[in-house]
């Protein structure tokens, strides 16, 4: 058991492991709690494998899950939550689009009585008319839907940087592109409702401008 889980889906993603291990780490020493990284490949075909190991070997507090062909996101973060010990499980994306000093923000909200904290990415638009309405027109759009579907309100469902308690993760079962959902997933399925919100995750410099 240790105070944090932190899980990383990989895939393909060997030139930022290196920077992504480097900025993270530092920023949850500086929290002061045990922590767990969980870095699980889903089938990369670069040398992704290798760099996690190469860390692992040096810091026992890294663990490498791989899985043995490219199942997608949702599968890679539910091999992550079977394994996390963490009283708070974060998520986060490993092509550096989310900035790890961002993490006690919602470790914060957690400390106040929150079940799961959502990161909402600002500043992605940047690539004029075109990118409005191929990519921010349909976000907002099924950020809008799906949050007057479920009751359950948050600016932005497509970010991974999230912070869940661990109770709320071993009540959901993921397959399909269920993971865009588990903020959710609890009201619809009639579980304890937990308390949710949104803050602001600054996307980092390193970061594609992605939906």
């Amino acid at each position: 058991m240790c105070d944090l889980s932190v899980i990383l889906p990989i895939y393909n993603e060997a030139e930022n492991i290196p920077r992504l291990y480097a900025e993270l780490v530092p920023v949850l020493e500086s929290i002061g709690r045990s922590f767990e990284i969980i870095a699980v490949d889903d089938g990369s075909h670069d040398d992704s494998f290798a760099r996690l190991t190469s860390l692992c070997a040096n810091d026992h507090r890294m663990r490498v899950v791989r899985l043995r062909r490219n199942f997608g996101q949702t599968a890679a973060f539910a091999a992550g939550f079977d394994r996390a010990r963490g009283v708070v499980v974060l998520t986060m994306d490993a092509d550096l689009q989310n900035d790890p000093t961002d993490i006690p923000k919602l470790l914060a909200k957690i400390d106040e009585g929150y079940d799961v904290v959502s990161g909402w990415r600002q500043g992605r638009w940047r690539e004029g008319l075109l990118t409005f309405f191929t990519r921010r027109v349909p976000s907002a759009t099924a950020n809008w839907l799906i949050s007057r579907v479920t009751g359950v309100y948050l600016h932005d469902y497509g970010c991974a940087l999230k912070a869940y308690c661990r109770d709320v993760v071993r009540e959901i079962h993921l397959y399909g592109d269920l993971h865009r959902f588990i903020r959710p997933l609890p009201a619809i399925t009639e579980c304890a409702s937990p308390r949710c919100r949104s803050i602001t995750d600054r996307v980092s410099s390193g970061a594609a401008n992605t939906a």
